[in-house]
Parts: structure tokens; C-alpha cells; sequence
């Protein structure tokens, strides 16, 4: 079973995270901030990912803190899930509709990091939330992970279902890129030998 458990402790922040990339969906997740619990659940659900997650933060500053390092733990979390990651697809690619939203998803798990976020929600805030913050989530997410990740808005008039389908299209695009394929044999994707 591909699981991992990551802990953080800062002065900003204390977070603990298990995550199971062969699980069925299930979730516990508690971020002290709502909407970014719904995110992650649906992160958790649409990628068939089994995520345990409390975090508390400095919320009376703002949701920076907390939303970067809850990025970086799941970054961690997934990079030691995978391992050397042999015989995993590596790449990952999704298109997902929601409404009148379109979002693609595409990645790769190189161990070279880097994010291309053309998001761009039609309001800045839902709730207290700056939604600009995704961005620094994933950011953190792509370096700690060790992965090339692009979130691409085809389309979209509506914050919530822009950010929402912006999770369920890279879970989406994980849950195929983290998935085996039998002619590797079990070997790495990659004509070096390693993905680092």
C-alpha cells in the first residue's frame, strides 16, 4: 500500500496528514477553514485517495499560512507515497466539466517542479477566502511533490465551480498519472532510470 503520514509544527501553522493513494475515496478532513475542506474532500473522493487531515493555523491573520503549508505537507505526502515510483504512469491529464466550467488538468511526476496556474475566478473572495491563495496551495503542492503541473481555464463565470473543478480535474489527472501500467514491468518511466 502506497501510504505516507507528515507532520508539520510551525509557529504558523500545526498539521497532520495520512494519505493512502490506493484507497476508495474516504476522508477526515478539518482545515478550520470550510471551503477549502470541501476542496480537499472532493480531492479525495474524484481521485480515489484515502486523506486524514487536521490543521490549525493563524486564521485571526489570514488563510495564507495555513493554505501554503497544507500544499506543502500534501506535496510531501504524495512524493513518499510514490517512492521511486516505478511502474506508475507518470503522466496524468484530465479535461472536466462543470456548467459552464471547463478546467484541464495535466501533469507530471518528473520530480521537477513547476506550476503554470491560469486560473482566474471571476471574484476574488469566496467567504473570507482570498481564492488568488489556490495558487500559493498549489505551488507549494507541485514543489514538495516533485511535479509539473498545469491547471488551464477553458471556461468559467462562477468562483466556487472554477476552484471545484480545479480539484476534481488534478485529482483526476493524479489518480491516472500515480496508477500502474503492467508493460513497465515495474520499472521507472524514463530512459535515466530514475524520476528525481
Amino acid at each position: 500500500m502506497r501510504k505516507a503520514s507528515v507532520i508539520r509544527k510551525t509557529k504558523e501553522t500545526s498539521i497532520e496528514l495520512k494519505l493512502n493513494l490506493e484507497g476508495t475515496g474516504s476522508y477526515k478532513v478539518d482545515t478550520g477553514i470550510p471551503f477549502l475542506d470541501h476542496m480537499l474532500e472532493l480531492f479525495a473522493k474524484h481521485g480515489f485517495f484515502d486523506l486524514e487531515l487536521k490543521a490549525l493555523g493563524d486564521l485571526d491573520i489570514d488563510c495564507h499560512h495555513t493554505m501554503e503549508d497544507i500544499g506543502l505537507v500534501l506535496g510531501q505526502a504524495i512524493s513518499e507515497a510514490l517512492g521511486d515510483k516505478s511502474g506508475i504512469k507518470r503522466y496524468g491529464f484530465f479535461i472536466l466539466p462543470m456548467d459552464e466550467t471547463c478546467i484541464t488538468a495535466t501533469l507530471d511526476l518528473s520530480g521537477r517542479p513547476f506550476l503554470v496556474y491560469e486560473i482566474k475566478p471571476p471574484n476574488q473572495f469566496i467567504n473570507n477566502i482570498d481564492v488568488r491563495l489556490f495558487n500559493e496551495f498549489f505551488q507549494a503542492l507541485s514543489v514538495k511533490a516533485g511535479m509539473n503541473l498545469h491547471l488551464l481555464q477553458q471556461s468559467g463565470g462562477e468562483t466556487h465551480h472554477v476552484i471545484e473543478a480545479s480539484f476534481k480535474a488534478f485529482a483526476k489527472a493524479l489518480d491516472i498519472a500515480v496508477s500502474y501500467d503492467e508493460r513497465l514491468n515495474g520499472e521507472v518511466l524514463s530512459t535515466k532510470g530514475v524520476l528525481t
